[in-house]
């Protein structure tokens, strides 16, 4: 699962992607948590736009006022489920991120570690949209990071970004399945990440475990 993650100046890191980009600030954003609006990808004829919509998809069939969003979809049943089948045929976005987060639990006790890319690029996580609500989609874990955590986001290179966008492609979980995976780098961070009101550079330092 992927709760948490870290995006900042996202016009300047996706200039080279986009075509234009709607009502999205250079901002800086060290703890973005589902239920705000953050920065994704999206294709239209003219192009990509980089918008910002809410991280987690209440469904359509959802009558109750107090459902919780769905912020992770599972590559390996995407194509199954009822809230997810159709968008991730019609409806796929990128999210932009620097890094993320994610938690090992050992008893009752739940320690923070940060994710990012292991040659520092930016990282883009396939996603899927429906109306202004986006929903990341995740797979099982590699081995390095089971120890951490048994899900990861399902990242993509800046090369595959347009295949996944092209909706021409009616069953992308093929490609998702096959692509080039990245290498992460991930330290424990302070337990300062677990309050989504804490939001300065230092969420990321790494711990000093001497």
């Amino acid at each position: 699962m992927c709760g948490r993650y870290v995006i900042t100046n996202p016009v300047n890191k996706t200039k080279n992607i986009i075509t234009k980009s709607i009502k999205v600030e250079n901002d800086i954003n060290y703890n973005a948590h589902p239920s705000q609006d953050l920065p994704i990808i999206k294709k239209y004829t003219n192009g990509n736009t980089l918008e910002k919509i809410k991280w987690g998809i209440v469904p359509s069939w959802a009558k109750n006022k107090d459902f919780k969003a769905l912020i992770n979809a599972r590559l390996e049943t995407i194509n199954e489920k009822v809230s997810f089948k159709n968008l991730i045929k019609k409806t796929r976005c990128v999210s932009v991120m620097d890094g993320f987060y994610e938690w090992k639990r050992e008893g009752t006790i739940k320690t923070p570690y940060y994710f990012s890319r292991e040659d520092k690029k930016t990282m883009y996580v396939a996603a899927i949209y429906n109306n202004n609500e986006f929903c990341l989609i995740t797979e099982e874990a590699e081995e390095n990071i089971k120890q951490i955590h048994h899900r990861q986001p399902v990242t993509l290179n800046e090369e595959d970004i347009e295949k996944y966008l092209d909706a021409s492609q009616d069953d992308i979980t093929p490609f998702l399945n096959n692509r080039k995976k990245t290498n992460f780098d991930f330290y424990e961070i302070s337990k300062d990440v677990n309050k989504p009101q804490n939001n300065s550079p230092s969420l990321i330092d790494k711990v000093n475990l001497i």
